[in-house]
């Protein structure tokens, strides 16, 4: 699907969500250094366990009201809602006033209010792009993502610790204009109801939450299924430690290091950029070699996929965990980003092979807890460095991800005894 054939609400979104974020990458790297800073690590990480809760409770909501408020209406509040956080959060940051704790409140309902945009943005793909190009069109999105990832982190670590004040209020005039184009560029695409649909959608929202939380019950009636998700969150432990205890770890600990040096010239990196380094090489990793590594990875069976990609994980982290050196730390880092890009192609093609066809729609709302309940344990990881210290915090983690290849492994045995080959064919029972 070309450009030219693209509706014009996915140009305005490409361009206008590119931008946003290009600046969220910008500080959201080192929300954990900073509240570390003014918290302490031990507040700091029980605060963003916080904060991910409120997200994931709000994340029910948020294609409940994409479906029945319109994806225009939601992502226009939303930009709305980020306006004004953006505006706290530089007020919070001024010449006239300190406040982490203001802070603390903007950055947390910022997240809130993304859990209200996104589910909108993507449902809007969904409706104005025909089922054969949207697979493409997402992968666009999501390399758009990935580029900006490699280029926020280190501008961030410039303005965000230098010039905080003046680059939240660029962030703010920049989600005003975001709010101005999604007002007046694109349109809705809210798919019209029947009548049944519009008697069902009457019912209020507890009614909806409930029904939502009922779907989940697909974890405990298929066992295969709820190792899937207890390996996911356990292994999401170490891949989410990339923004929260490696951010922490480079900043607190990496001595001012000569990074390369050629004659005379030399390029000095400190913990901070660092840091940003490490978070741009692996954006870096993931926006050029995605499609690479996925079309080599279908050749190998997922559980051998699944199990090194967790292995790479947790020998990732432990390796971390015990060096200073800035070229290890990067090499390190490379190896958590193909870690990363193992699986990121085949894990939804296996929950479509591992759920009935009836209820496919339920195992990938499900599959989600993966990341919600993995986002909202891996602060936890912030207070363990003042309980066991840097080194045992890392090799925790490491050992944690180890038990998330034992645990996939478990599952995949039972998976193959699951399939019965027939004629050459395989069938579940």
């Amino acid at each position: 699907m070309k450009w030219r054939d693209w509706d014009i609400n996915l140009k305005v979104r490409l361009i206008g969500e590119g931008l946003f974020n290009i600046l969220f990458w910008m500080y959201f790297p080192f929300m954990a250094i900073y509240f570390s800073n003014h918290f302490g690590q031990e507040v700091a990480g029980f605060l963003l366990v916080l904060s991910q809760v409120l997200g994931t409770v709000i994340g029910l909501f948020g294609g409940y009201c994409a479906d029945h408020f319109g994806r225009k209406r939601m992502m226009v509040f939303s930009a709305i809602g980020q306006t004004v956080c953006f505006a706290f959060f530089a007020l919070a940051n001024s010449p006239w006033l300190v406040s982490p704790w203001v802070t603390f409140i903007s950055f947390s309902f910022l997240g809130l209010f993304g859990q209200l945009y996104w589910p909108a943005s993507s449902a809007m793909i969904a409706d104005v792009v025909p089922e054969k190009h949207r697979a493409n069109v997402f992968a666009v999105f999501y390399t758009s993502i990935n580029v900006t990832v490699v280029v926020g982190p280190l501008l961030g670590a410039t303005f965000f610790f230098n010039d905080r004040f003046a680059f939240l209020l660029v962030c703010t005039v920049v989600s005003a204009g975001l709010i101005w184009a999604l007002q007046h560029w694109i349109h809705e695409t809210v798919p019209q109801k029947s009548q049944v649909e519009q008697q069902t959608g009457k019912q209020n929202w507890t009614h909806h939450v409930k029904n939502q939380l009922s779907d989940y019950h697909v974890i405990f009636t298929d066992h295969i299924f709820l190792l899937y998700i207890l390996a996911g969150v356990l292994v999401a432990q170490t891949f989410m430690q990339l923004d929260m205890l490696i951010a922490v770890y480079t900043t607190d600990k990496v001595p001012m290091q000569t990074l390369f040096s050629l004659g005379g010239w030399h390029f000095d990196v400190n913990g901070k950029n660092l840091f940003s380094l490490m978070v741009s090489t692996n954006g870096l990793c993931v926006a050029l070699f995605t499609v690479i590594v996925t079309k080599w990875m279908t050749k190998f069976r997922e559980g051998k996929v699944f199990m090194g990609s967790a292995f790479c994980y947790g020998v990732a982290m432990i390796v971390i965990g015990q060096t200073l050196n800035v070229w290890l730390l990067l090499g390190m880092i490379v190896l958590f980003s193909w870690a990363e890009l193992m699986v990121v192609g085949v894990q939804d093609s296996f929950i479509a092979k591992l759920a009935p066809e009836h209820l496919r729609g339920q195992y990938f709302a499900a599959a989600g807890l993966r990341f919600s309940l993995g986002r909202t344990l891996a602060p936890l990881a912030i207070p363990m460095t003042v309980w066991f210290g840097y080194s045992q915090t890392f090799v925790i983690l490491g050992i944690v991800a180890f038990l998330g290849v034992f645990i996939y492994g478990l599952m995949f045995s039972l998976f193959d005894r699951r399939e019965v080959p027939i004629n050459g064919h395989s069938e579940h029972v």
